[in-house]
């Protein structure tokens, strides 16, 4: 799979990571741990390794299986087989899908429009967040082989993650399922596993851009890029230790809320994904932007990625959990 992507061109990866996508999914390579079963951190280890390779594979296989997550935690079991699912809840304004029961029982129609659907031009099922008759944040599975939906992919400009395919898809009549009552898609314990899971794909494409950077400076005697070296370590080691934390704690409280070490985790990562890409740079120049095809992707992935952090409003989200804690939350 590596060697595979590595010579691949730019223009052609999208068709060769939907292809390998199918092809993990028909060797059975997308049965990872379930969050909170006891091997968390085997299921965090898996996605690293998978955005080492590829961040657009990554994000695609990270939503395959968190939807398998979500719909063991709803306790959905009709899930056809060699089926590849997507994962698409954003709702910016003017973008929210509207539910209607029909006479099916437990079936819906959805109608409207869904934004940021990555892998849709390649996905037969999603799990898609909708809006029902008491305006209630809901649930629902989607077949997508059928008449009612339409794919436009031609508002995705960018460079970085191209190769998801990021697209709208508008809605028509579409019969769906839902999963859970209405909530369960945010108040689940799972929501939190599955966005550090996210933060985890996060650490393998810094940690491997860290290591092209440990390979780089192996016969080089520049103190200069060492520093650059040491500091990509520190900012590593922190986010490794807070990843491994929030395993160990999520293993052994799976139902506990860990909203605060949640967004601990994916903020530590952040912040030492961006220190990487910074130290990498200025101990290398240009080159790994120019040089190295997978370092390049790296450097044109990883930022766009990491915009799925909401920033400073999680920050915010952050102290106010701080303040929360009736004892201090930094004692050793």
């Amino acid at each position: 799979m590596a060697e595979r992507i590595a010579q691949c061109p730019q223009e052609t990866l999208p068709s060769l990571v939907a292809e390998i996508l199918c092809e993990i999914v028909d060797n059975r390579l997308d049965a990872l741990p379930l969050p909170g079963s006891g091997a968390t951190l085997e299921r965090w280890r898996v996605l690293a390794a998978v955005a080492g390779r590829d961040l657009s594979l990554l994000k695609l296989y990270e939503a395959h299986t968190d939807a398998l997550a979500i719909l063991a935690e709803g306790g959905f079991t009709d899930i056809p087989p060699l089926s590849v699912w997507g994962v698409w809840c954003a709702e910016p304004p003017g973008a929210v899908l509207h539910a209607r029961p029909i006479a099916a029982e437990g079936q819906l129609v959805l109608d409207g429009e869904k934004r940021w659907c990555s892998g849709a031009m390649s996905a037969t099922h999603a799990l898609l967040s909708y809006r029902d008759e008491q305006e209630q944040a809901c649930l629902a599975a989607v077949d997508l082989d059928q008449d009612g939906i339409s794919v436009e992919d031609d508002a995705w400009k960018s460079v970085g993650m191209a190769a998801t395919r990021t697209a709208t898809i508008k809605l028509t009549a579409v019969h769906a399922t839902p999963i859970g009552a209405p909530g369960f898609y945010l108040e689940r314990p799972g929501f939190w596993h599955g966005a550090i899971g996210i933060a985890a794909g996060w650490y393998g494409a810094g940690a491997t851009l860290a290591e092209k950077l440990r390979q780089a400076l192996r016969n080089r005697n520049d103190p200069h890029a060492l520093a650059h070296l040491g500091g990509a370590h520190c900012q590593l080691s922190g986010a490794l230790n807070q990843l491994r934390e929030a395993a160990r704690f999520i293993d052994a409280n799976p139902v506990t809320s860990v909203s605060r070490l949640a967004l601990s985790a994916r903020l530590q990562v952040e912040a030492a994904s961006q220190a990487v890409i910074s130290h990498a740079g200025r101990a290398l120049g240009p080159a790994p932007y120019c040089l190295d095809r997978h370092s390049a992707r790296i450097l044109a992935d990883l930022p766009l990625f990491l915009r799925q952090s909401h920033a400073e409003r999680d920050l915010v989200q952050l102290g106010s959990l701080c303040l929360d804690s009736e004892e201090s939350p930094w004692q050793l």
